[in-house]
């Protein structure tokens, strides 16, 4: 499945989810990552996050798309090619 996830963290575990995050999906956004994963690294991921956020004061949104190729994607601006940034 593919798959967005977005957070709104508190500053002090921003560094740490986005590590969990990095390991499983594409970042695109400053709090925006994406593509496509299993439901069972999904979990794993979701129980990574259960460990650094605090849900009484952090959110993490995640969308699934059923059907990728249904969705469109439009960039306004410069699209951020983070692989090529760190090669």
């Amino acid at each position: 499945m593919y798959v967005l996830v977005a957070y709104d963290v508190d500053i002090k575990r921003v560094g740490k989810v986005h590590k969990v995050l990095k390991k499983y999906l594409t970042w695109t956004q400053n709090s925006l990552f994406e593509g496509e994963i299993t439901e069972g690294l999904l979990k794993q991921c979701l129980a990574e996050l259960a460990t650094k956020a605090n849900p009484h004061v952090d959110s993490i949104y995640v969308y699934r798309i059923a059907n990728p190729k249904n969705m469109k994607k439009t960039v306004y601006g410069v699209e951020k090619d983070f692989e090529s940034m760190f090669l």
